[in-house]
């Protein structure tokens, strides 16, 4: 599993300690540029793979550094969980069940199934604009999933080395171009109810950077939109690595 990280010193225990060890084999925690104790935090917990950024490369950066180890280290199953204990691990036994079991490629853990979200904590403008974007993600992605945002995903090995996430944002909307990538490939994605907490320790984007990513979600729904009607393409929808 790959923990992209960022000032997560706080939290990290906490989520390693919920890992289920005896299915996922190999940690790797990407520090981007943290200006905590993350990295020795990270060491003291035996975490064996840590990639560190020596200058910050964003949250999209930070994965791509993630998926890049993975495949090096040759994972089948691929699960990205954010490390600041907003998700809980344990999920992570159902999630592979499903991609190994070649029930679906891509699991996403969804807040939004069942009353996860607001139950949690979420705020309510953050609820409704992350339920605005889905609903408009949906008809022009032509899916149906009932959250586009989830911090909490997992991948097969045969997805990872199809899209190329190389070509994404290295800020937020790269996970947004990511699923616009999936689907484009042919994949399909699952999704299973996650239940959410937020707290202090939390991470979260400010008013103005939410803004920014909503915006940016939709440029890449339309862009996705006008690909399929044949009016225009874009660079990430090259699969050839």
């Amino acid at each position: 599993m790959v923990l992209p990280a960022y000032n997560a010193e706080k939290t990290l225990e906490q989520t390693y300690n919920e890992i289920p060890f005896d299915i996922v084999d190999e940690v790797i925690l990407v520090n981007d540029a943290s200006r905590d104790n993350t990295v020795a935090e990270a060491e003291r917990l035996g975490i064996k793979h840590i990639v560190t950024h020596t200058q910050n490369r964003g949250y999209g950066g930070n994965q791509k550094s993630c998926y890049n180890k993975a495949l090096e280290l040759k994972g089948d199953i691929v699960i990205m969980l954010h490390p600041d204990y907003q998700y809980t691990p344990k999920l992570i036994v159902a999630m592979c069940s499903i991609i190994a079991n070649d029930v679906y490629p891509v699991v996403f853990a969804s807040r939004i199934l069942g009353k996860g979200a607001l139950k949690g904590g979420m705020p309510l403008y953050k609820f409704i604009a992350n339920r605005i974007l889905t609903l408009t993600q949906n008809i022009l992605l032509n899916q149906k999933l009932s959250e586009y945002h989830t911090g909490y995903r997992a991948f097969s090995k045969e997805v990872l080395e199809k899209v190329n996430y190389e070509a994404n944002s290295d800020d937020f909307v790269f996970d947004n171009q990511m699923i616009a990538q999936i689907f484009d490939a042919g994949f399909e994605i699952g999704e299973v109810t996650c239940p959410t907490k937020y707290f202090d320790d939390a991470s979260s984007i400010n008013l103005k950077r939410s803004i920014t990513y909503g915006l940016g979600v939709l440029k890449v729904s339309f862009g996705y939109f006008f690909k399929h009607l044949g009016l225009n393409s874009s660079p990430i929808y090259n699969h050839e690595k």
